[in-house]
C-alpha cells in the first residue's frame, strides 16, 4: 500500500508496534484490511543493532521523562516500557505464562482487587495459537494452573547453574519446580536458530532465537500490505463531528502529519496510552476521549519485583545463560493462614554485572556503596538470585495523570503515581522469605534484598459496566466504537505472572472481533 497521509482514509491506524501492535497489525493486514502502524521508536536491525553490552542497549528502553511520585515511586524506563518496532519485546527476558482461572475472577473468589469481564476459557484458544506461532518451549508437564503441557517445543536443555541451585534448594524444602515455560527457541524455527545461551536477552536477541515481534509479527503484517512508519510520534486522536475517531496526528522528522481511519487502535502500553487518550482531549471529549468514566488513567499496577542475592561457595555466574530457566508457583493461590490474599511466582533470575551492581546500591535501608559496593562486585561470580513476580492489587489512587511540564513536542508529560496497599507489602515480605528459604536450601547465604517492580498493567480496564471501565471486553471503548485500546492497559488484575503472553492473546482476540464484527 502507498502511504499518502493527506488524502486517504485506512482501514486501521494502530499506535505502537509492541506485544499487542503486533499481533493486530499481522492479523488485521493478513484479512485484508489496510493497516498503518504508528511507532514512535526507531526499526532495529538483531544483527547490526543489538549490542552484548548492558550500557549501550539501555536504549531499548522507553526514552522520555516521566515524572513519579507517591509512597513506593516507580522507576521507568528500560524495566517496564519498550522503545522501537518490537516494544518491550526487545528485551524481555521470553518468560511465557498463562493466567490461572483465579486471575479473572479475584472478586468472587478472594474477596479483593476485580472481575474481569472474561474468563479463562475465553483466552485459553488465543493462548493456544500464540504460543504454537511463537513456537514456546517448555515441560511436558507443567503443573499449575489451567494449562498442564505440553508446550509446542520441547523444554531448554542445559540449565544455568543459577537454575540448577534454585531447583536444588526447592527440591529440598519440598517445592515444586520446572524449567520456565520460554519464547526462546529450543530448536530451529521458522529459519531462525536454537538459543545458545549467550544471555544477553534483554540486551535484545542478536540470533533471533528469542522471540519479539520485531522479528515475527511487524516483518508478516508488512509482507500482507501493511504500512509501518517509524520515529513517528503520536500527538493526539482527533474526532469527527459526530464524535467517533476520524484521524491521528503524528510528528515525523519536525513534520507533522495526519493519518485518516475508520478505526484507531492504541497500543502504547500502560502509561503512553492513557497519557494519549487524556492530551486528547476536546470540546466534546473535555476529560480526554473514551474518559467518561473517569477511569482513564486509573487502577495502574506493577509486579512487586524484589530480588534476593545469596552468596555461594561454589562460582555461579549469573551471567551464564538465559535469565530465567526455573520457575515455580507453589505461591500463586490464595491461601489464608499467609495473612494476605493472592499470591506469586518464583524465578531463578541471572543478572549481568551492571544490573548486579545498580541492584545491590538500592539494597533495602542501608543502600550498599564505596568499599562494600567494591567487594561484592569482586565477588559476582559467587552469587546466586531469585525474582519474584508478586501480584499487585487495583487501587483508584494508583494512576497515570497529566503534569504541567512539557515534552520536546509541547505535550504534558506523564505523572506516575504509586503506593503499594498492606496486602501487596505482606505478600512482598512473604515471598522474600521464601526466596531466602530456597536460596539457603541451596547453600547461599541471602546477603541482598533489592527491592525492584516490573511490568506494568491498568489504566486502562476492560469491564461491563460503562461507568467503572474504560473499555469493553474486546478493548472497544464504551465512549468511542471506533476506537480501540489494546494492550497491559486494559488489565483489570495484575496477576502473580509475566504479562506477555497475556497480552498477545487479549490481541489475537481482539483482532477476530474487528475483522468480525467491525469492518
Amino acid at each position: 500500500m502507498k502511504w499518502n497521509t493527506q488524502s486517504e482514509t485506512v482501514d486501521v491506524v494502530i499506535i505502537g508496534a509492541g506485544a499487542a501492535g503486533g499481533v493486530l497489525a499481522q492479523e488485521l493486514s493478513e484479512a485484508g484490511l489496510r493497516v498503518v502502524v504508528l511507532e514512535a521508536g526507531p526499526l532495529r536491525d538483531p544483527q547490526r543493532d543489538f549490542a552484548s553490552d548492558e550500557l549501550s542497549m539501555q536504549c531499548l528502553g522507553w526514552q522520555d521523562t516521566r515524572l513519579v511520585d507517591g509512597r513506593h515511586p516507580l522507576t521507568m524506563g528500560h524495566n517496564n516500557s519498550g522503545w522501537g518496532v518490537g516494544g518491550g519485546t526487545q528485551h524481555f527476558t521470553g518468560v511465557f505464562l498463562r493466567f490461572h482461572e483465579s486471575d479473572f475472577k479475584t472478586r468472587s473468589i478472594d474477596g479483593v482487587g476485580e472481575d474481569w469481564p472474561i474468563h479463562y476459557k475465553d483466552l485459553e484458544p488465543y493462548y493456544s495459537r500464540i504460543e504454537k506461532e511463537i513456537a514456546v518451549s517448555g515441560p511436558r508437564h507443567f503443573p499449575w494452573g489451567n494449562f498442564r503441557g505440553p508446550y509446542p517445543y520441547p523444554e531448554r536443555d542445559p540449565l544455568s547453574p543459577n537454575a540448577y541451585l534454585f531447583q536444588r534448594g526447592c527440591e529440598s524444602l519440598g517445592i515444586r519446580s520446572v524449567t520456565a515455560p520460554l519464547a526462546i527457541l529450543s530448536a530451529p524455527f521458522e529459519g531462525r536458530p536454537p538459543c545458545i545461551n549467550r544471555g544477553f536477552c534483554q540486551q535484545g536477541c542478536m540470533p533471533n532465537a528469542k522471540f519479539s515481534t520485531l522479528i515475527q509479527h511487524i516483518p508478516k503484517a508488512v509482507q500482507a500490505g501493511a504500512t509501518v512508519l517509524t520515529d513517528s510520534r503520536v500527538t493526539q486522536i482527533e474526532t469527527g463531528p459526530d464524535g467517533m475517531a476520524a484521524a491521528v496526528l503524528f510528528v515525523k522528522k519536525g513534520v507533522e502529519y495526519r493519518q485518516k481511519a475508520k478505526l484507531v487502535i492504541v497500543s502504547a502500553y500502560a502509561v503512553e496510552t492513557p497519557r494519549l487518550l487524556l492530551n486528547s482531549a476536546n470540546s466534546r471529549h473535555p476529560d480526554g476521549l473514551a474518559n467518561s468514566s473517569g477511569w482513564v488513567g486509573k487502577a495502574l499496577m506493577t509486579h512487586s519485583s524484589h530480588d534476593v542475592y545469596a552468596k555461594f561457595e561454589e562460582e555461579v555466574r549469573l551471567y551464564k545463560g538465559t535469565p530465567v530457566l526455573a520457575t515455580t508457583q507453589e505461591f500463586y493461590e490464595t491461601d489464608r493462614s499467609r495473612g494476605f490474599a493472592r499470591g506469586y511466582s518464583l524465578h531463578a533470575h541471572g543478572t549481568r554485572p551492571l544490573a548486579f551492581a545498580q541492584g545491590i546500591v538500592k539494597t533495602g535501608n542501608s543502600p550498599v556503596w564505596g568499599a562494600p559496593l567494591r567487594e561484592a562486585m569482586l565477588d559476582y561470580n559467587f552469587y546466586g538470585r531469585a525474582t519474584l513476580v508478586g501480584e499487585v492489587l487495583p487501587q483508584e489512587h494508583n494512576c497515570v495523570t497529566l503534569s504541567g511540564e512539557k515534552d520536546a513536542f509541547g505535550l504534558p508529560r506523564a505523572k506516575v503515581s504509586f503506593s503499594y496497599g498492606e496486602n501487596d507489602i505482606k505478600l512482598i515480605e512473604h515471598a522474600v522469605s521464601s526466596m531466602e528459604s530456597i536460596l539457603q536450601a541451596a547453600g547461599g547465604t541471602p546477603e541482598f534484598v533489592v527491592p525492584d517492580t516490573a511490568h506494568l498493567m491498568g489504566g486502562c480496564r476492560m469491564g461491563n459496566d460503562p461507568s467503572r471501565s474504560v473499555t469493553n471486553s474486546f478493548g472497544q471503548t464504551h465512549d468511542i466504537p471506533n476506537l480501540f485500546v489494546c494492550d497491559a492497559s486494559l488489565f483489570v488484575t495484575s496477576s502473580g505472572v509475566n504479562p506477555t503472553n497475556t497480552v498477545m492473546a487479549l490481541a489475537a482476540r481482539t483482532a477476530d472481533y474487528i475483522v468480525s464484527e467491525i469492518i
